[in-house]
């Protein structure tokens, strides 16, 4: 394979107010051949997105390229006159950001911004941009592609968002892709759809790309070579299987380290029972929700139906499932942001109102939310001294001084130093946002906090501190949480019980150990067995087995009858899964699984995954036809 695009001695600086340089990436060097996929890991800070930037020769305000070379086809963009840069840009290098949805004008259809880069760079006529298109789309497995054009981006899922993305940068037949962390905020189901995806059309189209990513796992199925980089310096690089099986640097060792495991029982920790009550938190009953407002007693649109949870005192309760499942809309209720068309809501055992503008000081006190993304909920224009000192004078009524001491309690229990206290949220890294978000809920000394996808957006590292310092404010304080997540291994290691949601029904909950042990409902296996392993290949394996193949390619469907994950599941029973709601079943005490099918004939399934058949009819490898198990 030819030398397709090189890195060579690449130095980017910022300048202090003096003049006085500040290196940010220091002599970095690598190469990507023709149809290879290179991996740029390591966790936030270390210049990932910075040096893949620099394939366009951009750097963001404030930075300058005072060394190196970034040369395509042998030619060095950084030295090539501002219209010949433009030229490259989304023409023959392709950029795919890390938010789909940020990169989507939602005003105009879909057809049109896949085709504008092309049609606007002169690639292709607006005729032939189209068919382009729509081959894409195909070849991306997305529905209805002939029709797809016509749709506008909230019409779409957001794995689908993400396809849409990438036929967005290959509309112009770039020779370089550049992949930034395309998968981190999706959830494991959807991941493996675009993953596969990306892969097919990156070696069908001959193309070659740089995949930045904090996720190993990921790296693992998709890069041929990987690049280590740490506080803007490449520390190890080599073939992804020697990276992966025998890393040599040190820091190679510790991302390895933090790798997440695959979720399976015992990986918890047993829960101290000193502030263990008899009363729940905060327990749903029988409650649906939904949005559009509400006609004959339902929601317009219907995202939850009939929800029962508790949320015992120091116990924190994981809520797993894909997105649009409900888990965020269940949170919002809880809060009282959003109110139930049906159910009711206790805390401490006292039925709170459905909207928080009609609960008083002490009940919103008691229950705080933290919000996923820490950028958008800290206010950028308040200190972090004010950010925490508001909800402290609000709640606790504590003024002056005593704020002041309250506000230097609260950085050093979410281990940030005391001086953070004059800063603002720019000022502070992905991490140390996530830690004062935190902080702000605790402030009022809340009995329960309502966690949404804190930990999405974090790398590894990052992302398990938090956990471990959430861990330690339930030991200290006693406080509960709702942690809803897509990530199953983070789930498993932190949450007491776990609720699986489809569709905006639950479909299995109870102690972490028993729900990811089995039997398992079909629905909590797919999550499992989406969760990629660090071990090349094993997207493709995966991919074989039936159960994957059908759970991972139909959406969800929700509906009013019968069990919503018919059409996706491998053993529904047609003419009863389709029409009867699914009986809860209890396989050990106090966790519940809603299926048709007997225990005894999920497990048999799950000892025989490539097997089983819509229908639960099991072929033989050999060819005999063996009898239907129902």
């Amino acid at each position: 394979m030819s030398e397709l695009f090189e890195i060579d001695n690449l130095q980017i600086q910022a300048r202090k107010e003096d003049g006085t340089p500040i290196p940010i990436v220091k002599g970095v060097s690598f190469n990507v051949k023709a149809g290879q996929v290179v991996a740029l890991i390591g966790e936030s800070g270390s210049g990932k997105s910075t040096i893949s930037m620099a394939t366009m020769a951009y750097c963001r305000p404030g930075l300058e390229f005072p060394g190196g070379e970034v040369r395509l086809h042998g030619k060095d963009v950084l030295s090539m006159d501002p219209q010949d840069q433009r030229s490259i840009r989304g023409n023959k290098v392709a950029y795919l950001a890390q938010s789909a949805a940020a990169t989507f004008n939602p005003a105009i259809t879909i057809g049109e911004q896949v085709t504008e880069a092309a049609v606007l760079h002169g690639t292709l006529t607006q005729e032939e941009a189209n068919r382009r298109a729509v081959a894409l789309y195909h070849a991306l497995e997305l529905p209805d592609p002939e029709r797809l054009g016509r749709r506008y981006p909230h019409q779409v899922s957001g794995g689908q968002l993400q396809r849409l993305m990438a036929a967005m940068a290959l509309v112009s037949s770039p020779d370089l892709l550049v992949l930034d962390e395309p998968t981190t905020a999706l959830d494991v189901t959807t991941q493996i759809e675009v993953l596969k995806a990306f892969k097919k059309v990156i070696q069908e189209e001959g193309s070659a790309a740089i995949y930045v990513t904090h996720d190993l796992a990921v790296v693992a199925q998709v890069a041929d070579h990987i690049v280590v980089l740490y506080s803007g310096e490449v520390q190890e690089q080599g073939p992804t299987e020697q990276i992966i099986n025998n890393p040599k640097h040190p820091y190679t060792k510790r991302l390895m380290a933090a790798v997440k495991p695959t979720p399976k029982a015992g990986m918890g920790e047993k829960l101290d029972e000193e502030h263990s009550r008899d009363i729940p938190n905060i327990e749903v009953k029988n409650m649906t929700a939904g949005y559009g407002g509400i006609v004959n007693g339902k929601p317009v649109i219907t995202v939850l139906r009939d929800i029962n949870v508790k949320i015992k005192n120091s116990h924190v309760v994981g809520v797993i499932g894909e997105s649009g499942c409900g888990k965020s809309t269940l949170a919002r209720v809880i809060a009282g942001l959003l109110p139930a068309a049906k159910g009711e809501v206790f805390l401490d055992g006292k039925k709170l109102e459905a909207d928080l503008k009609h609960r008083s000081a002490e009940e919103l006190q008691k229950v705080q939310f933290v919000y996923q993304m820490a950028d958008t909920a800290l206010n950028p224009r308040q200190m972090i001294s004010d950010i925490l000192g508001r909800p402290i004078e609000f709640y606790r009524g504590i003024k002056g001084k005593e704020r002041r001491e309250e506000v230097a309690k609260l950085l050093r229990l979410v281990e940030l130093p005391v001086e953070f206290e004059n800063r603002y949220p720019s000022e502070l890294s992905g991490g140390q946002k996530q830690r004062v978000n935190l902080a702000r809920a605790l402030a009022a000394k809340p009995e329960i906090m309502l966690c949404d996808e804190v930990t999405s957006a974090l790398d590894s590292i990052v992302s398990s501190n938090v956990i471990k310092l959430l861990k330690k404010l339930r030991d200290e304080t006693g406080v509960s949480f709702v942690f809803i997540s897509h990530d199953l291994s983070t789930v498993g290691s932190f949450a007491d019980e776990i609720v699986v949601l489809y569709a905006g029904r639950v479909v299995e909950q109870g102690p972490v150990d028993h729900v990811l042990a089995p039997p398992y409902h079909p629905y909590t296996r797919l999550l499992i067995s989406s969760v990629p392993e660090l071990r090349v290949g094993w997207l493709e394996e995966t991919m074989q087995k039936r159960e994957m193949a059908v759970g991972i390619a139909r959406g969800v469907e929700i509906t009013d009858t019968g069990c919503p994950f018919y059409n996706r599941c491998p053993i529904a029973i047609d003419g009863t899964c389709n029409l009867e709601t699914a009986p809860t079943q209890e396989p050990h005490p106090d966790h519940f699984i809603s299926c048709h099918r007997s225990m005894e004939e999920i497990e048999a399934a799950e000892n025989a995954p490539q097997q089983v058949l819509h229908g639960f009819e099991k072929a033989d490898p050999d060819g005999d036809k063996a009898a239907k198990a129902h």
